[in-house]
């Protein structure tokens, strides 16, 4: 894997930070909010969803980056007393530094936001970690193409990695494979991305694939339903 570019901090239209890749065109969150896009795309159009249903969640991301979509989902979690076991693929972390400038606990409507916040962060490598009751979380230092997937186990996949023009080995029809048979049937997969090849590759892969509305400042986002 080829090194990213220097990451420098930037705040984004909702007063939430993100991270920009210096030199190209590129953020963690889109700059019209970072937490109006991850509460819209993983959690009202994933999370919620599969809790609607059941209280026990096997969710695996796919990019943990800043650690937003992992906080925001520890949080409603718990005000609906869930279970949940989060998988994440991590290539490229954040240091300490930069992840303990980031302002989402401050941000959030949560007292101990920046605890768990930080112990995800913290969390070691490759160990299932309890960062509360009711949330294990397990990291992995590798990128979805190195990592060994467990067959038809997760319930809801946060697909966050960065975008097929800037990592279109990410956006691969083996990518998407390799989801789909670590997906319990039902299974969701949410994304950002409304591309037409990507949605093309998902249906493919054997995914029931529908447009969402989008957050601010995007007109659509991606639902990959596995329906059998």
């Amino acid at each position: 894997m080829l090194p990213l570019p220097d990451r420098r901090l930037i705040v984004t239209d909702d007063g939430s930070h993100t991270y920009a890749l210096e030199g190209v065109n590129k953020h963690y969150h889109s700059t019209f909010g970072a937490l109006q896009e991850s509460r819209h795309v993983f959690i009202e159009n994933g999370l919620k969803k599969v809790l609607a249903v059941q209280d026990s969640i096997r969710i695996l991301e796919v990019g943990f980056g800043t650690g937003l979509n992992a906080l925001l989902s520890f949080i409603e979690g718990g005000t609906r007393n869930a279970v949940i076991l989060y998988h994440a693929l991590e290539p490229y972390p954040l240091n300490a530094k930069e992840y303990s400038i980031l302002n989402y606990p401050q941000l959030l409507e949560y007292d101990k936001a920046l605890q768990v916040f930080l112990s995800m962060h913290e969390a070691p490598w490759g160990k299932e970690t309890a960062i509360a009751k009711g949330f294990l979380l397990k990291k992995y230092l590798v990128s979805l193409h190195e990592a060994k997937l467990p067959e038809k186990f997760f319930d809801l996949v946060y697909y966050d990695a960065f975008g097929p023009d800037e990592q279109p080995e990410m956006w691969e029809l083996g990518m998407f494979k390799k989801v789909f048979t670590a997906m319990r049937t039902g299974g969701i997969l949410t994304t950002y991305c409304s591309k037409g090849g990507v949605r093309r590759g998902l249906r493919t892969a054997g995914f029931y694939v529908i447009k969402l509305p989008g957050p601010k400042g995007k007109r659509e986002i991606t639902h990959a339903l596995k329906l059998k």
